[in-house]
């Protein structure tokens, strides 16, 4: 059995923080879901996903109730939380955040950005799942208010960017590119493809550019690319272009300690 094998931020490895971008190692799913398979929302066993998220809590030194993913609908929606959910109340959101210690707040991604934010003098902390529609409609912006109304001041905020696809790996359409026809910025996230009518989108960068937009103090991006990276991470591309049937979701978190 592999054991878990967690990214840092170096940013976010400060006193009274824990936190983790997990790889796909140190599980006991099988399959296009090996190993560590932490999607509630994949067809993977109930009871795999749920030893696995439970590993994935003591890792960061607590119980499996207190590990808090939402039931992600790639919106703007974020949350503020107190104390743990039970299972079936999980809320429909993309952000989370939380001063409260003990508690580990999750999101899972499979090329999605997946944020973890800390003003660890406030004590204060968040995480977002930002896809390419999230981060357009404002999920960090909003996670960054959130944030602000526990006391975080945005520029002390650093905000990490783990596992996500990049733009080598990340071909779209004309009508992707339209999307983002409002947003003047977005063009310098877009570069020509080598087939005809397509472009590479930037999501790392344009991530970069919500942060910014957000005020945070710092924002850093760990600069790994899910697609490409089959060892470390599941890909929702990688696994399309396959034509498998499913895939296996990352998780990271944050808690106060």
């Amino acid at each position: 059995m592999s054991a878990l094998a967690p990214i840092a931020a170096p940013a976010l490895e400060t006193p009274g923080l824990r936190h983790a971008f997990f790889t796909r190692a140190g599980g006991v799913s099988s399959g296009v879901y090996a190993s560590l398979n932490g999607g509630v929302g994949s067809s993977d066993a109930a009871e795999a996903v749920g030893e696995n998220r439970a590993r994935m809590a003591a890792a960061l030194g607590l119980s499996a109730e207190r590990l808090l993913v939402p039931y992600q609908v790639h919106s703007p929606d974020v949350v503020t939380v107190s104390e743990p959910w039970a299972p079936e109340a999980r809320p429909r959101c993309d952000g989370i955040v939380t001063a409260t210690p003990g508690l580990a707040l999750g999101v899972t991604g499979a090329d999605c950005g997946m944020i973890l934010f800390a003003d660890a003098l406030a004590r204060v902390i968040g995480a977002a799942h930002a896809g390419w529609k999230g981060a357009r409609d404002g999920v960090v912006e909003a996670t960054v208010a959130a944030m602000a109304a526990l006391g975080a001041t945005p520029s002390r905020i650093v905000a990490a960017l783990g596992p996500c696809i990049a733009q080598e790996s990340y071909e779209v359409g004309a009508e992707f590119v339209a999307a983002f026809a409002a947003d003047a910025e977005a063009r310098r996230y877009f570069a020509a493809s080598r087939n005809a009518g397509r472009s590479m989108f930037d999501l790392h960068g344009y991530i970069g550019l919500r942060a910014a937009r957000a005020g945070v103090g710092l924002f850093v991006d760990l600069g790994l690319d899910t697609y490409a990276d089959e060892a470390r991470f599941f890909s929702y591309r990688r696994k399309t272009h396959r034509g498998e049937a499913d895939y296996g979701r990352l998780v990271s978190a944050i808690t106060l300690t």
